[in-house]
């Protein structure tokens, strides 16, 4: 009988609790595990929901159309670890937009139409260990903007429109071992722009339209297993740019370059070869662009017979050069002693009877 006049009470303290939860997860969305899991994607939303569980650690928003991130879009998610805005068609993001995400580990804004990342960007930011910011539209990497990842472990900037990476724009990342710049249009590597990730392992630069690289680029990378040149417009290489990794072992790919085949180019691979902890990994698919004799064939199969036409040359020029000097030499001596000849002839026709 007790039991039976009790069940009503626990019927409606149950309602109200779930009442209550619903409350807090946002309209449309989903939250699972206690509400610490929150699914919002492709809800078509226009703005972050106010409305959000305060012990929520993984949000995903990813699918939406949010355009802007506003100032303290986020304000209260201290508990936030995992934040996904993928694909949600985000343009700009407002000053302070993750200021109270102290405590997120992974941010993910991949294919978003960012144009640019504000000067704060990271400032809240300290304890992000993976940042996507793949397949967005930014042009330049200002030097404010990514200072604050101390903690940064991954960084994913590829397939933007990235030309500009200012000095030092990498200066606060001093964890980071992944970075990822692939499918952007940088034209020429700088010295000091890799400055202080000596924890960087994975380096990839393909498809960009790198033409030169300056001999002191990669000299403080002393941890760095795997550089991803493919794809790029180099010529020529310096040995020196490469002998410069001090580290244990680097794998470089190096295919799909215009390449310019001479014997300054076979000696440069020969060397790198050569080298006990460099690996090219792709050089039997390193191909020539020029001459134009030489267009399509593989470096590898080419190389030898490149220094042996040019030393061939170098013998016929040198041979005929010896010649010449040679033939010039007997020809003055020839003169010299034709004229001291007739000297004495004339001496001797003067002397009196």
């Amino acid at each position: 009988m007790q039991a039976e006049m009790l069940r009503p009470a626990l019927l409606l303290l149950l309602a109200a609790a779930l009442t209550g939860s619903s409350k807090l997860c946002p309209h449309h969305c989903l939250c699972y595990d206690s509400s610490n899991l929150v699914d919002c994607r492709a809800r078509g939303l226009t703005h972050v929901p106010r409305t959000m569980p305060h012990g929520t650690w993984l949000l995903d928003l990813g699918g939406n159309n949010l355009s802007e991130l506003q100032s303290h879009s986020f304000s209260g998610l201290w508990s936030l670890r995992i934040l996904v805005l993928s694909e949600s068609g985000i343009q700009s993001l407002e000053p302070q937009a993750f200021s109270s995400l102290a405590f997120l580990e992974k941010l993910d804004l991949s294919h978003n139409e960012l144009h640019r990342l504000p000067p704060d960007f990271s400032h809240s930011l300290a304890s992000l260990r993976e940042l996507h910011l793949d397949r967005n539209d930014l042009e330049t990497l200002e030097f404010l903007s990514l200072e604050g990842l101390e903690n940064l472990e991954k960084l994913d900037l590829s397939h933007n429109r990235i030309r500009i990476v200012e000095p030092g724009a990498f200066r606060g990342l001093s964890r980071l071992r992944h970075l990822f710049l692939q499918g952007n249009q940088l034209r020429v590597l700088r010295e000091g722009t890799l400055a202080m990730l000596q924890s960087l392992e994975v380096l990839l630069l393909g498809q960009n339209n790198i033409s030169k690289i300056d001999t002191e680029v990669f000299t403080s990378l002393h941890s760095l297993s795997l550089l991803g040149l493919e794809g790029n417009g180099l010529e020529h290489l310096k040995f020196k740019t490469f002998l410069n990794l001090h580290t244990p072992g680097t794998h470089l790919q190096l295919a799909g370059n215009p390449w310019d085949c001479d014997c300054d180019l076979h000696r440069v691979f020969s060397k790198i070869l050569s080298v006990r902890h460099l690996h090219i990994d792709d050089y039997k698919n390193i191909t020539c662009h020029q001459p134009w004799q030489l267009a399509g064939a593989s470096l590898a199969w080419v190389d030898s017979q490149l220094c042996v036409a040019e030393t061939a040359t170098v013998l016929v020029i040198t041979v005929t050069v010896l010649v010449t000097v040679i033939a010039a030499i007997v020809m003055a001596e020839r003169n010299r002693k034709k004229n001291q000849g007739k000297t004495w002839s004339e001496a001797e026709g003067s002397d009196p009877q």
